[in-house]
């Protein structure tokens, strides 16, 4: 059961004509804390014994940090839950894969046309179809990847810097970087869901930090000689974070 200290009470504050409504509960915490949830709901936990007017001042003092917290949801809404049946999309490469389903043997998955072909004995469960996805996006990867990374260093020759070692995996918050202690790059293994001229831009990028630290402007012109529409290509990348 619940303590008193965790039941939580509605109330509302109106800041410029906009209505705020939140919930809140005291707590054994020293301040007040406001938090603002996916799903835009506002939450707040006081300090035992605070009283309800003070928590009301505290949401009106926030109420423009909240304003701006929900339109930064309202810009980037959560990511529903990838689905794993007949229809589901997938990317790759900048474009869409419809995932369809054929009876025959042995259990492969391939690309065709504009769709991503499993055939398979039996219908599989979808934990199986999920590491078969996943499994395959990264053979994938390894391949183009190493391709692409080649090519793009080919193009450098001219700046006398090494191809490093590229490792693949998943990265939460970045596309790429360049370790200059294993002097590795490692790449995000999400790029091979994106346009082939994205994958270019952040390959030539981690590439260049072999031989400029910083984001200076001394960089950016070294990215800006190979990737010449650079800022729309990092503008492009941003539809797939």
């Amino acid at each position: 059961m619940a303590s008193k200290s965790d039941e939580f009470r509605h109330d509302s504050v109106k800041w410029n004509g906009v209505t705020i409504a939140y919930i809140w509960c005291h707590s054994r915490r020293k301040t007040l804390g406001i938090t603002v949830r996916s799903d835009k709901s506002v939450s707040v936990r006081v300090p035992m014994r605070t009283p309800v007017k003070v928590i009301s001042a505290f949401v009106a003092n926030k109420a423009e940090w909240v304003l701006k917290t929900w339109k930064e949801l309202n810009s980037h809404p959560p990511r529903q839950s990838q689905d794993y049946g007949r229809g589901a999309l997938f990317m790759f490469q900048g474009e869409e894969l419809c995932l369809e389903f054929t009876k025959g043997g042995p259990r492969s998955l391939h690309r065709y046309e504009g769709f991503l072909m499993l055939t398979t004995p039996e219908p599989p469960p979808e934990e199986t179809v999920h590491r078969m996805i996943d499994n395959w996006y990264r053979n994938q990867a390894l391949s183009i990847v190493n391709e692409r990374s080649i090519e793009c260093h080919r193009l450098m020759a001219g700046e006398g810097i090494p191809l490093p070692p590229i490792t693949i995996r998943s990265m939460k918050t970045r596309w790429g970087s360049y370790s200059y202690k294993t002097r590795r790059i490692t790449l995000n293994l999400n790029l091979v869901k994106v346009p082939p001229t994205c994958l270019d831009y952040v390959i030539f990028h981690e590439l260049c930090h072999i031989k400029v630290r910083h984001h200076g402007s001394d960089f950016w012109k070294m990215v800006g000689s190979y990737v010449p529409d650079y800022l729309a290509v990092r503008r492009q990348l941003q539809h797939y974070t």
